[in-house]
Order: structure tokens, then sequence, then C-alpha cells
């Protein structure tokens, strides 16, 4: 429904709803990796999937963790501009430069999913039993025979850079937003601190997700049962592609609007 509305409607053609639904379709991607192949597995008593499917379903979750990660980023250097360059907003952030900046988040992510995707590849396996309900790098790399010293640090450097990179920026725009927030009128302030708060929220519910999920690899938390190994990815995941959108649907004004607008035309009551 947000990306319908956003689409739909001429006056949600701006830079934040368009990556609204960047996010959205990112989630709608990464949870039809995994949640029809766990539906079809808990419907007919099935726990196996193919190498290359696994794989697969890897580089697709991967991409989708990390195509988030961006945009969010993205999204709080665009807040950023709307607040602190209200003038120059709509010159420094035009359709084409959303259209590059999308681009180049994508091409970017994709390299670096597939180095890690041929990295595993190339690892010989012992093991066909994985503790998760989905398949991901760290799972097969953890049933590996041969030395798994390279996928280690590639995949530790890669992350954190990237993570430190995504996180500075994003605190830096945050932290610059509310400092110009004070200085506005209370009406204005409180309008973009609003908005900015929307973002916090729902980066923050990625973010605690993300690496709860991910740090249980990284630290060797070896000591919990499989119920748990399996029930953590499946909750954090839920929860990051679940919550981020409706906290959008309701917070955004506009798009909370547009969309019970049209609710109402489905199920036929006036506006």
């Amino acid at each position: 429904m947000i990306v319908y509305v956003t689409w739909t409607e001429k006056n949600l053609h701006e830079p934040m709803y368009i990556y609204i639904c960047i996010l959205v379709v990112n989630v709608i991607f990464g949870n039809s990796s995994f949640f029809p192949k766990l539906a079809i597995d808990l419907l007919t008593g099935s726990s196996t999937i193919s190498l290359t499917g696994c794989l697969c379903q890897s580089f697709c979750i991967q991409l989708y963790a990390w195509v988030e990660m961006f945009t969010f980023t993205v999204m709080a250097y665009d807040r950023y501009l709307a607040v602190g360059h209200p003038l120059r907003y709509n010159s420094l952030m035009t359709n084409i430069t959303i259209q590059k900046i999308s681009l180049a988040m994508y091409v970017f992510n994709v390299m670096r999913v597939i180095v890690s995707v041929l990295l595993t590849l190339r690892l010989t396996f012992c093991g066909v039993n994985i503790n998760n309900v989905f398949c991901e790098i760290m799972s097969l790399q953890s049933l590996a025979c041969n030395d798994i010293t390279i996928n280690v640090i590639y995949g530790t450097t890669s992350t954190l850079s990237v993570v430190i990179a995504c996180l500075l920026v994003i605190l830096y725009c945050y932290i610059r937003t509310v400092v110009i927030c004070l200085k506005l009128s209370a009406e204005s302030s409180q309008k973009a601190l609003h908005t900015l708060m929307t973002h916090v929220l729902a980066f923050s519910i990625y973010v605690v997700t993300f690496l709860f999920v991910n740090l249980r690899y990284r630290l060797n938390w070896g000591s919990v049962s499989k119920q748990v190994d399996v029930i953590i990815p499946l909750i954090g995941t839920s929860i990051a592609t679940t919550v981020n959108p409706l906290i959008y649907g309701i917070r955004t004004k506009a798009l909370r609007e547009k969309i019970l607008c049209n609710l109402q035309k489905i199920v036929g009551k006036p506006k």
C-alpha cells in the first residue's frame, strides 16, 4: 500500500517517500528470499535445500541487510539537507541524484555480496546441518572443512568498515539536524523532529536486530540450544521486516492519510 500510494500520488513524488518505498520494496525482497521456502518446509515437513539454493538465499538475505543499512544512511543525509539547506534542497536532491545514489548503492552492495558468496563457494563442507531457518554466509562457513581465514578477514573487515562508516554518517546527520531544529520556530522544529524521530526509531530497530542476529556468530555463542539458535534469527528478521514499514505507514502523516483514503475506497466507504 505504501508503494502504491507513493506511485499514484504525484505530491508524494519526493525523495523522502521514494526512499521509504525503497525500504519497503527491499523488505519485500528480503522476506521473499526465505519466508516462502520456510512456509513450504513447514507444510511438507521438509528441511533440506541444495547448495545452489542455499547460496542464492544467502546472497539475497545479505543484499537485503546491506541495502537496508545504506538506505537508512541516505535517508538521514536527505533529512539533513531538507532541514539544513531548505533553499538548495530541490537542486541538491533531484530525481537524477536519487537515481544515481540508488544505482550506486545497489551496485556497490551487489559486488560486495558476490565476493562474499564466491569466497564461500570455494570451500569444502563437512557438515550439512545449518542451525537456522534460512541460509546465510556465516552458517555455511561454520560447516567448512578447510581454512576460512580469508572469509573471516573479508567478512569482518567489510562488515565493520561499512557499519562504522554508515553509523558515523547517520550520527553526524542526526546531530546536525537536531542542532538546526533548535534554532527554528516551534512549529517548524516540531515537524522536523517528528520526521527525524521516525527515522531514528526505524533505524534503531533495524540496527538492534541486525547486530543481534550477526553477533551470535562473530562472538561464538556456541552454548545456546539449537532451538534458541533458530528462534533468534527468525524473530530478529521478522521484527526488522515487519515493524519498519508499519512505523513509516503510521507516523508519516502524508502516507497515513493516503493509505486510509485508499482503504476507504476499497471497502466502499465515502471519504
